[in-house]
């Protein structure tokens, strides 16, 4: 078996290649950067990035234009398995997202759409892992600098998110990969508790530095993220986003995690341990 992995060097990536190989997996780290260079742009690197590839995991671009020809050259290529990383609550936004200028239903993640629609209609095996806000977006992500800073405004309000660490959704797709009996399934995938953005906030803050959390409308929240000059696309994504959540379609802890690897996720009290206090780390759990 040889296993594909789009995004190498991306937050989820760079924790899978080394899961598959230490599993003895051969492994392909694909990116613009990486070991194998890959880029959804330019198709002259597709040939050499799907050749001899029996499985791959997918890590979708925001362009969805792309996604659907390269899963067709895939799979005339010889790959017989897909994984797709893609959103918790994604099939909610027609129903909780404002309609579109054009009158179409609202969507978020346009590319992770795009990507489960592919693979489920591409004649290979599939699955799909939907997961909530990562735990590491806190340290590596959107709300690290203000985590930093000591200023974190959302706006959430009470409604919780159960933030789930990467490394158990690392776990997840190395065994869909790598294992039968996940083919045609789509794995919500969270942490085991519902926290608040203030309660993630105060959990980080104890191991830290006091860290103010600020309540923001909707419209304060774009606001301020044009105002720190982030594009426009950005800021529509984290808005969508927020909608969702406020929604309440992701607060509920999701069971994915134990369905595939048999036990409970790790907390968000043992990442914020591990990262902000540097307790030891879970690198390669299953």
């Amino acid at each position: 078996m040889t296993i594909l992995v789009l995004g190498a060097t991306g937050k989820t990536g760079r924790r899978l290649v080394p899961r598959l190989r230490a599993n003895g997996v051969e492994v392909r780290a694909a990116s613009r950067s990486g070991e194998t260079r890959f880029d959804w742009h330019d198709r002259s690197t597709w040939a050499d990035a799907v050749r001899g590839v029996t499985a791959v995991y997918v890590v979708a671009p925001e362009e969805p234009e792309v996604i659907e020809p390269f899963v067709t050259e895939a799979v005339a290529a010889g790959v017989r398995r897909f994984a797709v990383l893609s959103g918790r609550g994604i099939d909610r936004a027609a129903e909780t997202l404002r309609p579109q200028p054009d009158g179409s239903p609202g969507v978020f993640g346009p590319g992770m759409v795009e990507a489960e629609r592919a693979v489920v209609a591409s004649g290979a095996e599939w699955t799909i892992l939907r997961a909530n806000n990562f735990d590491q977006n806190f340290s590596e992500d959107v709300w690290a600098a203000p985590i930093t800073a000591g200023r974190l405004a959302l706006p959430m309000g009470a409604v919780g998110e159960p933030f789930v660490d990467i490394e158990d959704v690392a776990g997840v797709a190395a065994a869909v990969l790598t294992q039968d009996g996940h083919s045609g399934r789509i794995y919500d995938i969270s942490g085991p508790e519902s926290l608040t953005f203030a309660e993630a906030t105060e959990v980080i803050g104890a191991l830290t530095k006091p860290i103010e959390y600020v309540e923001l409308t909707p419209e304060q929240y774009v606001e301020e993220l044009v105002a720190e000059g982030y594009p426009d696309e950005f800021v529509h994504i984290l808005d969508a986003m927020f909608t969702l959540m406020r929604a309440g379609h992701l607060s509920k802890p999701a069971d994915g995690v134990e369905q595939v690897l048999g036990r409970r996720p790790g907390t968000f009290a043992a990442y914020a341990e591990r990262v902000f206090a540097g307790s030891p780390s879970p690198e390669g759990r299953g």
